[in-house]
């Protein structure tokens, strides 16, 4: 297998086998586009539920219990606070976290022993801490300006790196895209939104953009002399480049992947509620949706927007023709009328040859 995946990597390296994924950028536009939409419909309904870091309130953490019914602790909370609808979450083994809004010291205490008496356990094994919404709010305008900051660095490095705001402009649009879908998917699932949730959020961007360079950095190199021939296209060479990369893409994502979903699986299933289970949903959704956007979205939407250069579109243009007219020696004309001109994978690339000896280095004569 590991033979057969090699020889298919190189296979698209070299053009031999080539997937027209650039061709097929509509159908890719169009996943995209439902994704977002059903992401932003989401985050409207049901939303994201922000955790006690951003909204404030109280918290009680009850440890050693033996019986872990949830229902048990909102019956108990409201008792005392009869307009509290507390929010109670499994932690660990034998642990069970209760969130509520801010309660008063009085009612802090009667809370803690009410918790201790409903559970069987001493008063010493419920613990209560106070979040203040001030520190929600500053957490949250700290966030975005770190992804504002984020993206106006990313659009002068790629703008100054490429020497084209198209390829920024296409790599933050896939950066909105992965941010979005991660995002929406967090609100479907219908987990807290803790600072652990913010920083798995921020840290995917790094990785997307990350992805999409290297795309990128290959597009450049493959189109450099697109305008000097005239056998493929601009979009037909982007393509190869896409090709090119295609197994890296998928080692990179694979090899990270398998570590965030082991986090993930430890952090929802064996440990419970926690901030490894909230970075690592992130972290998981947003690499996935990140290696999606770099092949299938990134490059595709850049194609287009350079096919909007006059220069690229009548080279385009001329390639089509030229090919059309070549194939019209050996086909109805009325069929290449209607079918128009095929894809034509940008490859095989030609192996160099070799010189011989006498293109070797002279040796010197030894003194004797």
């Amino acid at each position: 297998m590991a033979a057969g995946f090699a020889s298919w990597g190189n296979d698209l390296y070299t053009g031999r086998r080539s997937y027209n994924i650039v061709g097929r950028r509509k159908i890719w536009f169009t996943i995209s586009t439902i994704l977002v939409i059903l992401s932003a419909i989401f985050l409207i309904k049901p939303g994201l539920n922000p955790g006690i870091d951003f909204r404030g309130g109280s918290e009680f953490i009850v440890s050693g219990v033996a019986d872990k019914d949830q229902q048990l602790a909102i019956d108990t909370v409201q008792k005392i606070a009869p307009a509290e609808d507390p929010r109670v979450a499994t932690v660990g083994a034998n642990s069970l976290r209760i969130q509520t809004s801010t309660l008063e010291n009085a009612e802090v205490e009667q809370v803690k022993a009410a918790l201790a008496t409903a559970y069987g356990v001493p008063v010493g094994n419920v613990t209560s801490s106070f979040i203040g919404p001030s520190w929600g709010k500053d957490i949250s305008q700290k966030a975005i300006i770190g992804i504002i900051v984020f993206l106006v660095l990313v659009t002068v490095v790629m703008s100054v790196y490429f020497r084209n705001w198209r390829m920024a402009l296409a790599a933050l649009l896939a950066l909105f895209h992965d941010l979005i879908i991660t995002v929406g998917v967090y609100a479907a699932v219908g987990w807290e939104v803790t600072p652990a949730t913010v920083i798995g959020f921020l840290t995917i961007l790094g990785y997307s953009i990350y992805d999409t360079v290297v795309v990128f950095d290959k597009v450049r190199e493959n189109t450099a002399d697109t305008l000097e021939q005239s056998r493929w296209t601009y979009a037909e060479k982007a393509n190869l480049a896409v090709n090119q990369t295609l197994v890296r893409s998928i080692n990179t994502s694979v090899v990270a992947l398998l570590p965030v979903a082991a986090i993930l699986f430890v952090g929802a299933v064996v440990l419970g509620a926690g901030t490894l289970r909230d970075i690592a949903l992130a972290l998981f959704v947003g690499m996935l949706i990140g290696t999606f956007s770099s092949v299938f979205l990134a490059t595709p939407f850049e194609v287009v927007l350079r096919q909007q250069e006059p220069a690229i579109k009548a080279h385009t243009d001329k390639v089509l023709k030229a090919r059309v007219a070549a194939a019209a020696g050996v086909s109805d004309e009325g069929e290449l009328a209607a079918t128009g001109p095929m894809f034509v994978p940008a490859g095989a690339l030609k192996a160099g040859s070799h010189q011989g000896v006498a293109a070797q280095p002279k040796r010197r004569p030894t003194k004797k």
